[in-house]
């Protein structure tokens, strides 16, 4: 069954890296795919990412962390959106 099917808005959650620290924010996805390209947007302890056809938006952060540690934890190339802000707890 195809979850994504007829989604107007799909909102992924998840833990930003693995237990060890690797990125689960890949360039690429390494798992089969239920739908391509309809992720609107990924929040995880770490960010609020928009997906966009120009690529990932980094739009919040959490409080105690910096745009550059978030990128460090991301394999994708994350673009700094204009009004980045920090999450609110």
């Amino acid at each position: 069954m195809d979850l994504v099917a007829g989604a107007r808005r799909v909102i992924v959650a998840m833990e930003h890296t693995t237990k060890d620290g690797q990125p689960k924010i890949l360039k690429k996805c390494t798992l089969p795919l239920t739908g391509v390209g309809v992720v609107h947007t990924i929040v995880t302890e770490m960010a609020y990412i928009d997906v966009t056809p120009q690529g990932l938006i980094l739009q919040e952060i959490a409080a105690d962390l910096t745009a550059d540690e978030v990128q460090r934890a991301t394999e994708a190339k994350l673009h700094i959106g204009a009004a980045l802000k920090v999450m609110e707890g």
